[in-house]
């Protein structure tokens, strides 16, 4: 990535999926309160979204707002990493997708509201809060599946070895960026390390690393996504309600 303005939108992005991949539980959720709670949190992470691409077509300064990035945009434009695409799965899957995303976003925003950007910090400070409440919410349903029923174990395990190398992607080095994201590895490691633990899981090892998102290269997956969040801003073009 190249500079504050790859690296917000990148953010956003990060953000806006996760949003729109949480939303899709809405209704089907195993039970109400579950229900309930992942659509919190796909507010909080389309509240973030809409903050850092705002920011990010400042940055740009070509005259796009939070809109016209969010749904004016092809697959190939967009720089969020292939982990928040992924398709929820099971409940497991989404699960472990939502722990691995928070345990990142955590150190993340907490490092960004120190950092010299202020409206970044600003957003920083915002979104800790709310990525705190993910990690423990993932984090329970981790360690209570993991921990759990034979059946609930293998589903757990299943799914952290799915999600897993996903995770890599999230830590790429970029130096030039307001906070480097190489430097929060060490955190996520220590979260996740004692989470898997408590729930009886083992951590996965192997080379394979999948990436491209932060570069426009994606699954087959968001182009889907994106055609569902996108149609009916596409359809009816500079409409107000």
């Amino acid at each position: 990535m190249n500079g504050p303005f790859d690296f917000t939108l990148g953010l956003g992005d990060d953000a806006l999926v996760a949003a729109q991949r949480l939303a899709e539980w809405t209704t089907r959720a195993p039970e109400m309160e579950e229900d309930i709670a992942l659509a919190n949190i796909a507010l909080d992470q389309l509240g973030a979204a809409r903050l850092l691409l705002t920011y990010a077509g400042e940055l740009e300064g070509a005259g796009r707002d939070e809109d016209a990035l969010a749904y004016l945009r092809d697959d190939r434009e967009f720089r969020n990493a292939l982990l928040v695409e992924l398709p929820n799965g099971d409940f497991a899957v989404t699960m472990a997708k939502l722990f691995f995303l928070a345990a990142y976003q955590l150190p993340l925003y907490s490092a960004l509201a120190g950092c010299a950007d202020e409206r970044l910090a600003a957003i920083g400070a915002k979104a800790r809060k709310e990525s705190a409440y993910h990690l423990d919410h993932g984090a329970l349903w981790v360690k209570r599946l993991g921990d759990g029923t034979e059946e609930s174990h293998r589903r757990m395990q299943s799914a952290v070895d799915e999600v897993w190398p996903y995770t890599h992607e999230l830590f790429a080095a970029d130096p030039a960026a307001p906070v480097d994201p190489a430097t929060l590895r060490p955190a996520f490691d220590d979260t996740v390390g004692s989470v898997l633990a408590e729930a009886t899981l083992t951590k996965p090892e192997g080379p394979w690393a999948p990436a491209g998102g932060r570069t426009g290269v994606h699954t087959e997956h968001l182009s889907y996504l994106l055609a569902e969040m996108q149609v009916l801003h596409r359809a009816h073009p500079g409409a107000r309600w």
